[in-house]
């Protein structure tokens, strides 16, 4: 019996000290700009592209940020007047060493009119740089499978392809 408990107690002490010997530092990623997809994703005869920002915290396995794509305006998109993925990023994880992060989350796609998406699961792959050198790659999850633009149809998600930092930069540290 004390030797259970002794287990017990080692195993309680392990527990507590685990999390904190994981949680490590905190990751921040954030940034903004446009993007370019270097192709004519719906054969408009435009170069497509977004407008991004972002700002996330990864710390202790709590994540807090939000998450905006944007394609409209100058940026417009399969002959939609707006196409916008917005969200609160709920998970996670980076390399900052590596200059690499993967965000999770639920977003509202808004593709203009008065047509809303609510709750609709997101996951960006962001590269760290500026101009030429960062990159995200967004995709929809479990909507607009094979619509213009999607790298992966059949799939039951909507996955663009790699974007290249046009203006602005992303940030992982």
């Amino acid at each position: 019996m004390k030797r259970i408990l002794t287990v017990l107690a080692v195993a309680a002490a392990l527990a507590l000290v685990a999390p904190a010997a994981y949680a490590g530092s905190p990751a921040h990623i954030n940034g903004g700009g446009t993007g370019t997809f270097g192709a004519d994703l719906d054969g408009d005869g435009d170069i497509d592209g977004s407008h991004f920002g972002l700002g996330v915290t990864l710390a202790g396995g709590t994540v807090h940020g939000h998450f905006l794509c944007l394609m409209a305006g100058n940026a417009d998109f399969l002959g939609l007047p707006l196409m916008a993925v917005e969200g609160k990023v709920t998970g996670g994880s980076s390399n900052a060493a590596a200059g690499i992060a993967t965000l999770t989350g639920s977003a509202t796609v808004n593709l203009g009119h008065g047509q809303l998406f609510r709750d609709v699961p997101f996951e960006v792959t962001l590269v760290a740089g500026g101009p030429g050198a960062g990159s995200l790659q967004l995709t929809v999850i479990g909507a607009f499978d094979g619509v213009p633009g999607d790298t992966t149809p059949g799939n039951g998600n909507y996955d663009l392809p790699i974007e290249t930092v046009a203006t602005g930069q992303i940030k992982v540290r």
